[in-house]
């Protein structure tokens, strides 16, 4: 016996919730129409990455640095409506957020 047959022992009236799929479902962030901008900038001699101009709302702006953040596998933080990145990834990040179907400026170098 499984752990979801334990469960539906357990719990006989509770009906699952069906997840949306990436496919056909809705898109995990809010989107805009003017184009996010990604700036680079050093800051104490550390290299950074900027990215500014997200219009949604604040859950989907931390989750959007969230995901960005775990997919570079580095740190950084989002702090008055910018996540700011640690390190150079003008163009990884440009690639992630236009996969996500976001429009992106790069500004700068």
């Amino acid at each position: 016996m499984d752990l979801s047959e334990q469960l539906k022992n357990l719990f006989p009236d509770h009906v699952p919730e069906e997840k949306e799929t990436e496919d056909g479902g809705q898109p995990d962030y809010w989107m805009q129409d003017a184009p996010i901008r990604c700036k680079y900038e050093k800051r104490k001699g550390k290299p950074i990455t900027i990215l500014e101009g997200y219009t949604g709302a604040d859950a989907d702006f931390k989750k959007l640095a969230k995901d960005i953040k775990s997919f570079l596998s580095v740190g950084g933080s989002y702090k008055n409506d910018t996540i700011i990145i640690q390190g150079d990834y003008r163009d990884k990040i440009m690639q992630f957020l236009k996969d996500k179907g976001f429009v992106v400026k790069r500004v700068g170098g």
